[in-house]
């Protein structure tokens, strides 16, 4: 998994918006407690702001060069999916087509 170490390399900034409790949200939760020590731990200056707000969908946005955003709406989603749009943006990063 070493794009994981990408993140601070093809993104500017990586926001997670979840409720503290709602079910929708259970996952993003789970993927916030699995992932984020390791992703920090790997970029270590890099912003991974976690947004906790009551009622909200989940969600995980990208930004990029230039100001340009990508977000992905994460509900239905499983821990191993969340993974995967977050390889997905990063991946979209690195070839410019964000």
């Amino acid at each position: 998994m070493a794009w994981r170490s990408q993140l601070s390399r093809n993104l500017k900034e990586l926001r997670i918006l979840l409720c503290q409790t709602s079910p929708s949200s259970a996952p993003a939760r789970l993927f916030v407690e699995n992932n984020y020590k390791d992703l920090k731990t790997l970029n270590p200056k890099f912003p991974i702001l976690i947004r906790e707000c009551s009622g909200i969908e989940p969600q995980m946005w990208a930004r990029y060069d230039m100001g340009v955003e990508r977000g992905i709406r994460l509900e239905g989603f499983t821990e191993p999916q969340i993974l995967k749009a977050l390889q997905d943006l990063v991946k979209a990063g690195a070839s410019g087509k964000a």
